[in-house]
């Protein structure tokens, strides 16, 4: 889309200018940015997390998604509201505006962040590939490399193309996990009370925080920032305030959408593996025992769910990557390097044989770990009515920024206690 169609669908006649076609026109050029967002919300991470809380626990811990993704929408739309008033990422920000130690400090955070997330991406794409091709482990990681490397060249190409691809495998992963749950025919007044009734028992403690760090992903913390950026300096005659309302429907859309998938995660594990009693140990595992319970459709659906997660989860994840060394340290890193490097402890994983169920969830609490170190500055940052004009936050939003910061905090210590203390 050009900058001239993209401010006539902007812009519509003021003669339609509040009909509801013109308000979709006007909302269309906008969505996007948060859908390749929302793809780390259900990356293989989330798979592990989801598939073991619904196994071991049944629906008790759906409420944590449902809060999760609460704050994940404020917190993802505080990211863009920084990229649309400032102009700059949020790593762009914190470097102008923290000392030299604090930005390092920061930087070294977020890279373990954004190597979790990698680490739990490609390992969960070259495992959809084995499933679905009956290849090994390690020529899966191979090929996930070429068809990763390749995604990269089409994000080179142009943003929108690249949206575009992201958006058609989040597509692909919703419709295999909707399959899936209608199979599964879940016990529906179970979904509502695991969903709107919270409980925890001190044993669901660890997968709970690792759902928390699986959905409220502090690599796209920083990346939401820098996504909105191209719309920034296309639409010069609309106002700020006028970009982020039609943000805002964006990410409503993509989060929601993942919350859904991510429950239906839930949901099906707990509908097919929690009420036969059936162990999961890996994802291989949980593919194979769907095959025998409901099916080789559902089988073949977790499969292809799978890989679609990998692979554009693991792409977005080198996109975050990049736009983290280049805001904290101003350091020009091409995606392609930057992709063959972060492949590499993931092919060190895979040539090890280690458990990948395992290995995804601890990748996911360690990005719990790092999480307050993405929120607590840009909430930080988003209240500075310097850098934010009229777009600096309210009062109220505010307060509940600070309610969520705290949230996550306290999580990450309850964490720490449980593991210390058993």
């Amino acid at each position: 889309m050009t900058p001239q169609s993209l401010q006539s669908a902007v812009a519509p006649a003021e003669g339609i200018r509040h009909s509801p076609l013109a308000r979709v026109r006007r909302v269309l050029p906008f969505l996007g940015p948060a859908f390749v967002a929302s793809v780390a919300y259900m990356d293989p991470g989330n798979f592990a997390t989801n598939i073991q809380a619904g196994a071991d626990y049944g629906y008790m811990l759906l409420w944590v998604l449902l809060v999760s993704n609460l704050m994940a929408i404020l917190i993802q739309s505080l990211s863009a509201k920084l990229g649309i008033a400032s102009g700059m990422t949020l790593p762009q920000a914190i470097r102008a505006n923290t000392g030299r130690r604090g930005n390092i400090a920061l930087w070294l955070c977020a890279e373990a962040a954004a190597m979790a997330t990698d680490l739990a991406e490609f390992l969960g794409a070259a495992v959809g590939m084995q499933l679905l091709f009956g290849l090994g482990l390690f020529p899966s990681a191979i090929l996930t490399a070429i068809v990763s490397f390749a995604m990269l060249a089409v994000q080179q190409r142009g943003y929108t193309r690249f949206e575009m691809l992201i958006m058609a495998f989040v597509g692909i992963i919703g419709a295999c996990f909707f399959v899936e749950v209608f199979i599964a025919d879940p016990n529906p007044a179970g979904v509502l009370k695991g969903m709107l009734v919270p409980h925890m028992t001190t044993s669901a403690v660890y997968v709970a925080v690792g759902m928390v760090g699986a959905t409220v992903m502090p690599h796209v913390v920083y990346l939401h920032s820098g996504l909105v950026q191209p719309r920034n300096r296309m639409l010069n005659g609309t106002s700020k305030r006028e970009h982020f309302r039609r943000e805002l429907v964006d990410i409503a859309l993509a989060m929601n959408g993942a919350w859904l998938i991510n429950s239906s995660m839930v949901i099906m594990a707990a509908a097919v593996f929690y009420a036969s009693g059936t162990p999961v140990n890996g994802l291989e595992d949980a593919q194979a025992t769907l095959q025998p319970l409901l099916g080789s459709a559902a089988a073949y659906a977790f499969g292809i769910a799978l890989l679609a997660s990998g692979l554009s989860s693991s792409t977005v994840g080198t996109m975050a990557g990049q736009m983290i060394v280049d805001g904290f340290m101003q350091w020009r890193v091409s995606v392609f390097v930057r992709r063959f490097i972060t492949m590499v402890p993931a092919l060190v994983v895979i040539a090890l044989g280690t458990n990948t169920l395992t290995t995804l969830i601890a990748s996911q609490v360690v990005l719990s770990l790092v999480l307050p170190f993405a929120v607590v500055p840009l909430v930080w940052l988003t209240s500075r009515r310097d850098i934010m004009g009229e777009l600096v936050n309210s009062r109220l939003i505010r307060s509940l920024a600070v309610l969520v910061a705290a949230m996550v905090i306290g999580m990450n210590v309850l964490l720490l206690g449980v593991t210390a203390f058993g």
